[in-house]
């Protein structure tokens, strides 16, 4: 079970990898500062045990990229102990900030009284969403505790290259552009479906102009929460010559409301890959948005893979 303050005892974190000897040693990772705000993953769809196992992947993740690193979930239609909300989160951390600054002027220590934010806020997005953006800010609001909200993840290239792994893994693509042997279901055409209305599609444009670089096939943006869109994309590429079309969900999984990916593959008559789900590339964008908020500089810079 969840809680306020970060995953349940049980649940497996990844942890730091011992340091490499020898003069050839990769560099060591940045290390969360002391007193760092917490970086809150904001958790949209319904609450279920799926959804908090993703978001803990998530965070198990970013705290590999960032040890040290106060990661909590708070669910954007959460409520009690084992989802607890995000105004519950982020009014814990700030309740937990001040009893720290307390207890340390209780010892006599000399203490500055923390300023900044107590927590920033990363939406669980791959794009955008106004309607939820709206909530999670008005949640920041509520909580009366001094939070940032970043931007959604996407678009971004790591998107692209989960989108062509999760293609590959159902077998609809080549796992390798380089690879010149043929993958008999491979689709010669892809509807790269989001929600989020039209934004969200034309931003799931930008990703899938990457897509179609990497996969040499067509790749066009439709809107699941959009009555007949699917189809019209679907209708659009058969008539520019696709044949075999596939079916790929740009949602990282718990925004898409229930049975919105069934009625696209009934609409679209193709095969679908699994959403984007906790790819690494999930996780890393997130801690990329919390250290852009605080300035925090990464070791390296994280780019696309070449593949």
């Amino acid at each position: 079970m969840s809680s306020p303050t970060g995953p349940a005892s049980g649940l497996p974190v990844r942890m730091p990898r011992p340091r490499q000897s020898g003069r050839h040693r990769r560099p060591e990772p940045a290390v969360a500062p002391e007193g760092a705000p917490a970086l809150v993953l904001a958790v949209p769809g319904t609450p279920s045990a799926e959804a908090r196992a993703l978001g803990e992947e998530v965070i198990s993740i970013a705290r590999s990229e960032l040890p040290g690193l106060d990661a909590r979930i708070g669910y954007v239609d959460g409520e009690g102990a084992e989802y607890p909300n995000l105004q519950t989160v982020l009014a814990h951390a700030a309740e937990q900030r001040a009893a720290r600054y307390q207890q340390a002027l209780a010892a006599g220590v000399e203490a500055t009284e923390p300023q900044g934010p107590v927590a920033v806020v990363v939406p669980l997005l791959a794009g955008p969403d106004n309607a939820l953006m709206r909530r999670i800010r008005q949640a920041v609001v509520d909580s009366s505790a001094p939070a940032e909200v970043t931007d959604v993840l996407g678009p971004h290239p790591l998107l692209a290259e989960a989108l062509h792994v999760r293609l590959s893994e159902a077998g609809l693509s080549r796992a390798d552009r380089a690879r010149l042997f043929t993958v008999a279901t491979a689709a010669d055409g892809i509807i790269l479906a989001t929600s989020g209305g039209e934004e969200a599609v034309q931003a799931a444009g930008i990703t899938g102009m990457l897509l179609a670089a990497r996969l040499a096939v067509p790749v066009l943006a439709a809107a699941l929460d959009e009555p007949g869109a699917v189809a019209a994309i679907a209708d659009q590429l058969r008539a520019s010559g696709s044949g075999q079309l596939a079916l790929a969900p740009y949602v990282i999984g718990p925004e898409a409301a229930d049975g919105l990916l069934d009625a696209a593959v009934k609409e679209a008559g193709c095969a679908i890959a699994e959403p984007l789900g906790a790819y690494p590339a999930i996780g890393k964008l997130t801690l990329s948005n919390y250290m852009n908020a605080l300035g925090i500089a990464p070791q390296q810079q994280m780019g696309a893979s070449a593949r």
